[in-house]
């Protein structure tokens, strides 16, 4: 307990006309509500965290001072210091602190003596604290007097998670009993809403949990409303005479019957004992909110409220955020994200999940702390029955070390067990909505939980099937195809890489104007790629929308005279030249070496034996960032080696080639004799053509060679033994590999040669996140 000379002079810091505090840990959800409350008091507020979450800008705007990083800096005037729990005594704050003698109190405690100022009404339990305090609030300001409001999360309903409100006489305090700081409140009227075994990292076992509530049912003033379908809760409470029970069961006082879940709600009667109050229509789903709602409207009773106004509140009431928030709706798919991460709380969002009216529940699910991942493990292994596949990332350990023998690729393999359904592991946030990505199928509800930051993985699938959906609904050529999660190892030549978000293959011209066109309006991000000849994606493959010219409107080839002919960006260069045999034009066959399609080896102004793409074209049709065509002839294009300048921002959809009149004998002979050169001096497996551009007066090829650098491999990647200058994938190589390969290639010709090679493949996408 807080020593009580502590506790006076921090009752008269709090209510003199401006003290100065410094707040450590300030981003985190229930600091920056103490934050928001203190300054709106007039006080002048410090804060200090290691990142600078949105959190922190609203309250910059609003006075906050705020410094980035815990290097031990206070301001020189401080009347105490206020921490979270995740802040250890070995902080460099909290060193300085000691140092200077300054007062520290932890958040609870602080929060606690506000409390004192204003009849507060508390809600307690290991689940449901935050949607309970949130929906009493909001039925509070909208059926009664007002009030202000401390709640652990943003509440967009309330506008923010605190406001001190000046003049109203209730204060709605979510309260936190992980760190025991629960028994240093009393109340006017408290909800308890559950207790079972959890914060095992703090407390010693359920009879330290059950003593520290002891003392929030013993410091009730007036009336604590319990749930009386929660046995510990009974155990505690059903023998005060200032206690009252709501829930389901028949001996409960207050009683929620005739409930009816549907999709996103409920609907269900009220009683008081054998009274009928009245209907409520509830618009957060699940069993649980009912139950959370149930205590409301009891506690709602207690303070007299009209039932028509608490009836009309509650109906109004759209939950909090990350409490089964809707990130994503269509109708072919739905993105919710929810903070539970216990157990129960995940059994009873899963309930509310399964019941919501979608074919298939997809969970992805965060571990939260090693301490509770082991010592509830037994629990969690069961918990997730409701989910038809389920996807297991690492433990977010918060500010716990790691424990040996603990962790998400462990927890997967109970939960397999326990629950029977399809459970896969990602040891990390990157790989988890790849993973997602791979398995989400029309009908599907998408479910993120976790009290770590799982949520960006939600905010990531929201968008990703939002530009999904909105890229299918806007191509109308029957041809065009839009995927998710298209691995692009498929689509290069050396059959490395990780999926493109979206891949998009328009139908025609006018599908291809109205994407770009789109892409452009939104910023989204995209890259245009043909057969990957040239290309090395990484890993983790490319974020946004990756466009391929591969239907058959852009593969198109026809005649142009008798030395010409023009091919649409989609046709493979193979099929250029063997059009042009079939009409008898020549010139055009180490085209037959290059294993690209036109518009790649435009872009690149690709080039076989000797000879270059745009020395054999007169004119380029193209087509810019917001759906414009031009036709640009070569000398406006400024080839040179291995690049395009007047490309960069087009994108080919046909050229004019030039040839010259020949035989059928004579342009078999010459494919002859370049297909016999190319097989003596180039691999026939799987790579990405030539590696580097080559350096001045030296051959990359030739360089390589010298260097000794024939048969290097790092995995399945290998430099290539008839070219030094290719690298081969012998069948399992990833991308990590081929970048290994090169960046050890390099720095010998660095260190030996003294020749800094430079990329001639183009490499896109991003690397695995590393860690969990």
């Amino acid at each position: 307990m807080m020593n009580s000379a502590i506790r006076e002079t921090l009752l008269e810091l709090l209510t003199r006309k401006r003290s100065h505090f410094a707040l450590l840990g300030v981003g985190g959800a229930g600091m920056s509500a103490l934050a928001r409350i203190l300054l709106q008091m007039g006080h002048f507020v410090y804060g200090v965290d290691r990142a600078r979450p949105r959190v922190v800008d609203k309250l910059i705007e609003i006075g906050m001072a705020f410094h980035q990083g815990h290097d031990g800096y206070l301001p020189e005037k401080c009347d105490a210091v206020i921490y979270s729990s995740a802040i250890e005594p070995e902080n460099a704050e909290r060193q300085e602190a000691q140092r200077r003698g300054l007062m520290e109190v932890r958040r609870g405690e602080c929060v606690a003596v506000l409390a004192s100022l204003r009849k507060a009404c508390l809600v307690a339990g290991m689940h449901g604290k935050t949607t309970t305090a949130s929906m009493l609030a909001h039925v509070l300001r909208e059926a009664g007097p007002g009030c202000a409001h401390y709640i652990g999360a943003e509440v967009p309903i309330l506008g923010s998670n605190a406001e001190w409100a000046a003049g109203a006489d209730h204060f709605v305090v979510e309260v936190d009993e992980s760190d025991g700081t629960l028994a240093e409140f009393s109340c006017d009227y408290g909800i308890l809403l559950n207790i079972e075994e959890e914060h095992l990292d703090y407390y010693r076992n359920l009879e330290a949990i059950l003593s520290v509530f002891k003392t929030y049912v013993q410091a009730t003033r007036r009336r604590l409303i319990y749930c009386g379908d929660d046995r510990n809760a009974v155990l505690l409470c059903s023998q005060h005479a200032h206690t009252l029970s709501y829930g389901f069961s028949p001996n409960c006082r207050i009683r929620a019957q005739q409930v009816k879940l549907r999709n996103y709600g409920s609907t269900f009667t009220i009683y008081d004992q054998e009274e009928c109050i009245g209907e409520v229509q509830l618009n957060v789903p699940g069993l649980q909110n009912v139950s959370n709602a149930t205590a409301v409207v009891a506690l709602a009773r207690e303070l007299g409220l009209e039932w028509d106004r608490v009836k009309a509140a509650l109906a109004e009431f759209q939950g909090a955020r990350r409490r089964f928030e809707v990130k994503y709706q269509s109708r072919r798919w739905m993105v919710v994200d929810d903070y539970a991460h216990h157990p129960t709380e995940i059994r009873a969002t899963l309930a509310a999940a399964k019941n919501s009216g979608w074919k298939r529940v997809l969970t992805l699910f965060q571990p939260h702390r090693y301490s509770r991942t082991k010592l509830l493990q037994r629990e969690f292994a069961t918990a997730f029955k409701e989910s038809d596949v389920t996807l297991i990332t690492e433990v977010y350990g918060a500010s716990e070390k790691p424990l040996e023998g603990v962790g998400g690729a462990r927890l997967a393999w109970k939960i397999k067990e326990g629950s029977g359904g399809e459970v896969i592991y990602a040891e990390n946030l990157s790989r988890l909505r790849a993973y997602a990505a791979e398995k989400i199928q029309e009908g599907d509800l998408i479910l993120t939980l976790g009290a770590g930051d799982i949520h960006k993985t939600a905010s990531e699938l929201a968008r990703e099937l939002e530009l999904y959906d909105a890229i299918t609904d806007l191509l109308r050529h029957p041809e065009s195809e839009v995927r998710r999660g298209e691995s692009l190892a498929r689509h290069t030549t050396l059959r490395v890489g990780g999926p493109a978000q979206i891949w998009v293959e328009p139908g025609d011209e006018a599908d291809l104007r109205a994407l770009l066109q789109y892409l452009k309006a939104k910023g989204e991000p995209f890259w245009v790629i043909g057969r990957g000849s040239n290309l090395l994606v990484k890993d983790g493959g490319l974020r946004g929308v990756v466009i391929h010219l591969g239907k058959p409107y852009f593969k198109g080839i026809r005649l142009d005279g008798q030395d010409g002919l023009i091919a649409g960006a989609g046709a493979r260069l193979k099929e250029v030249v063997a059009f042009a045999k079939r009409h008898l034009i020549g010139g055009l066959e180490f085209l037959d070496g290059i294993p690209g399609s036109v518009g790649g080896a435009l872009k690149m102004n690709a080039g076989a034996m000797g000879h270059w793409t745009m020395d054999s074209v007169s004119w380029v049709r193209c087509m810019d960032k917001a759906g414009n065509v031009k036709i640009m002839s070569v000398a406006e294009l400024s080839p040179r080696y291995r690049e395009v300048p007047g490309m960069a921002d087009l994108i080919a959809l046909e050229a004019r080639f030039i040839g010259k009149p020949s035989s059928r004998e004579a342009i078999e002979q010459t494919l002859q004799e370049m297909n016999e050169k190319r097989w003596k001096s180039q691999p026939a497996a799987a790579s990405a053509g030539c590696i580097f551009k080559n350096p001045p007066n030296i051959p990359a090829g030739k360089l390589i060679d010298e260097l000794g650098c024939k048969g290097w491999s790092v995995g399945d990647a290998v430099v290539s033994q008839e070219h030094g200058n290719f690298i081969i994938n012998r069948g399992q190589a990833t991308a990590a590999d081929v970048l290994a390969l090169i960046e050890r290639i390099r720095e010998a010709a660095r260190e030996r040669a003294q020749v800094n090679l430079e990329n001639e493949v183009i490499v896109l996408g991003e690397d695995w996140e590393e860690g969990g």
